[in-house]
């Protein structure tokens, strides 16, 4: 074979193998996920059997989080998309509306939870509390959903989902665990949690916290002045000791809470910066669920001590 034959033959190869690969690719699930919790739980149960994007980083607010060209077209080419639903991705509902009529899979995960247990709200559009995440039982029907939907569109690599899921269904039973024994070293009468806006309903009520938030469950409506005088009123009446900014609220708030109460001859601290409607940088221990979660305690329990 003659060195021109050999690059024909070398270009025709190498077009085969493109081909294959594209094939390859183009067998598996093309998922998009909204929040970073989500799409982080969505990675550990489908690995590299899926194709997942993430709308949201480290950071955003889904309350005011608003698709940009390049997310229409993210949600466009899904198979699948999985969201927390219960309106916590407001400005997301007209996109999904529109795409209602399409042959696309659209999972509300925290409208597949029992309403009967949620927590009520008369200030926010769905009625329901919608931070589930906080409540690790709600997380953990999030994975078998997830496992379930995934099973249903790619029956092949069910068995693999099942499994990726058992090994992360048991790491989340371990952080419960771990979390449990955290907060038990903090006595019931310190713990009172002051926050930006109110993401840790479901975490009081699983761990015994009065939970009071400056802004209300949603971010969209800022808190004004009576808002901060009668929360500065409450921290001095309870002898609050900190008090916790948000990474994805502007902590303009809570330092504007800070003062108002130094205002009245109190002392309070800013404990530290907890996450709440998103984890923490990618490739940090942080910008995982399990990691976040575990960093939020012990943010919290050493502040409050």
């Amino acid at each position: 074979m003659n060195s021109k034959n050999i690059l024909v033959f070398l270009f025709a190869l190498s077009v085969l193998s493109c081909k294959n690969d594209t094939t390859t690719k183009s067998d598996r699930l093309n998922v998009v996920a909204t929040t970073s919790m989500i799409t982080d739980l969505v990675k550990n149960v489908g690995g590299d059997m899926i194709d997942l994007q993430g709308l949201m980083g480290a950071g955003v607010d889904p309350h005011l989080y608003k698709a940009s060209a390049g997310d229409v077209t993210k949600l466009s080419g899904a198979d699948i998309i999985f969201y927390n639903g219960l309106h916590l991705e407001g400005k997301l509902v007209e996109v999904f509306e529109k795409m209602g009529s399409s042959s696309k899979t659209q999972i509300a995960l925290g409208e597949r939870l029992d309403k009967s247990t949620l927590i009520g709200s008369d200030y926010f559009a769905s009625n329901y509390d919608p931070h589930v995440w906080f409540n690790i039982q709600y997380f953990k029907q999030f994975v078998n959903a997830v496992v379930e939907v995934l099973s249903e569109k790619d029956p092949k690599n069910s068995d693999r989902y099942a499994a990726n899921a058992k090994i992360y269904l048991e790491k989340l039973d371990v952080l419960e665990s771990e979390v449990k024994g955290i907060i038990e070293t903090l006595p019931k009468e310190k713990r009172i949690l002051v926050t930006a806006h109110d993401a840790f309903n479901y975490f009081g009520k699983s761990y015994d916290f009065n939970v009071v938030g400056l802004q209300g469950l949603s971010t969209a409506t800022e808190a004004g002045v009576q808002d901060v005088q009668r929360l500065s009123q409450f921290i001095i009446d309870n002898d609050v000791k900190a008090i916790f900014i948000e990474s994805s609220v502007p902590r303009r708030t809570i330092e504007a809470l800070e003062a108002a109460v130094k205002a009245k001859d109190h002392e309070v601290v800013i404990g530290g910066s907890l996450y709440s409607d998103a984890l923490g940088d990618a490739g940090t221990i942080e910008g995982t669920y399990i990691g976040m979660f575990t960093y939020n305690v012990k943010t919290i329990v050493n502040s409050l001590k």
